[in-house]
């Protein structure tokens, strides 16, 4: 028998490759001799940077601006002519000192540096992991580290962060790294909300990000300014919200395309080769809901797994079961450990207990 396991990291929890062994694991305590394959998966968010590394991508330390102007220690990846970019490692929530919520200041200026660092490598294509960002700035801040200047009326640089922008009065992109011309960039993420309106930037994500009702006005004002004066045609383009509407920057200035994350990350690693005389896929994330079946991991890899007939199970901490009804079966933390926070804290030996129910039942 050959179970090929590939769940998404736990957010908050364990990484994809911990959870994928701690499945095999339980596997392998009821079926000894079981072929198992793990694959590190990520869609576009955190974990990306660690799957394709895994398939052979070279990683390359940096050190960065963080979303609040603090150092950070990044990676990019890089294999052939192509970097691989998580705009999370430079721009991301978890790059936040001691993890404080600054949605009118955070900035992407750290995702533009490691930009810089992949045009010094000479690479040609440049795919961008643009999930789990802090900042609401549509992408200004990466725009400055690669050479263009945002200036008020009196011709000062105006300050980091979305807010900021309202006050933006002239962009000049005459010294803009003209190594950006020669590069391909590809979006890799789930998300394909506009930059503005109900369904933009600012009033779906920015709360996430810890923006009060007042401050979202705030960014929705200036994202607003700042999409008059680039060009509105881009603020309309699926995925320009993404990324607190750094997908409107890279439209707009680098003249990328989008792609499914997941699709991205499948590809990178090889994950329809894996597939070949696969009985069974397992895959997963830490809670699957209606936001799950919109291009997250688990959902790409079902897709894949049907295209071949083979049966998929889902492995996660939380699950609507309504939306996963085309699983051959889900299991989650929290039936064997009802204490959520006991769940996240402690999920090894919850994953590995269902790993041998799984095994018990195929």
């Amino acid at each position: 028998m050959k179970i090929v396991i590939a769940p998404d990291s736990f957010k908050g929890s364990a990484s994809s490759i911990e959870v994928a062994t701690w499945i095999e694991s339980g596997i392998h305590s009821v079926i000894p001799d079981c072929e198992t394959v793990k694959i590190a998966i990520g869609d576009g968010g955190e974990g990306s940077l660690d799957a394709v590394i895994a398939a052979g991508f070279t990683p390359i330390a940096c050190e960065v601006s963080g979303p609040v102007g603090n150092h950070v220690e990044a990676h990019i990846a890089l294999k052939g002519d192509t970097a691989f970019i998580e705009m999370a490692q430079a721009s991301g929530l978890s790059q936040l000192p001691d993890k404080k919520l600054q949605p009118l200041t955070a900035t992407s200026y750290g995702t533009g540096e490691l930009i810089r660092v992949a045009l010094d490598y000479g690479v040609k294509r440049i795919i961008l992991a643009i999930g789990g960002t802090a900042c609401s700035d549509a992408g200004a801040g990466a725009l400055l580290a690669l050479g263009a200047k945002l200036s008020d009326i009196d011709g000062h640089e105006i300050p980091p962060g979305g807010a900021a922008l309202i006050g933006c009065a002239q962009i000049d992109t005459s010294e803009l790294d003209p190594r950006l011309s020669h590069v391909s960039f590809t979006l890799a993420s789930d998300v394909t909300n506009p930059l503005l309106g109900a369904s933009g930037a600012a009033r779906v994500f920015a709360p996430q990000k810890g923006a009060t009702p007042q401050e979202v006005e705030i960014l929705e004002k200036s994202l607003t300014h700042f999409a008059s004066l680039v060009g509105g045609e881009y603020a309309s383009l699926s995925g320009s919200g993404a990324a607190g509407g750094f997908g409107f920057m890279a439209y707009a200035f680098l003249g990328a395309t989008s792609a499914s994350g997941i699709d991205v990350i499948l590809d990178h690693v090889g994950f329809d080769s894996h597939l070949i005389d696969a009985d069974y896929v397992i895959t997963g994330e830490g809670k699957f809901d209606s936001q799950s079946v919109k291009g997250k991991a688990p959902w790409g890899i079902l897709q894949r797994a049907e295209k071949r007939s083979i049966p998929v199970l889902l492995l996660c901490g939380d699950a609507d079961i309504s939306q996963g009804s085309r699983f051959r079966q889900i299991f989650t933390l929290t039936s064997l450990e009802p204490n959520v926070e006991k769940c996240i804290s402690n999920p090894a030996p919850l994953i590995r207990e269902l790993g041998a129910l799984i095994a018990v039942g195929i």
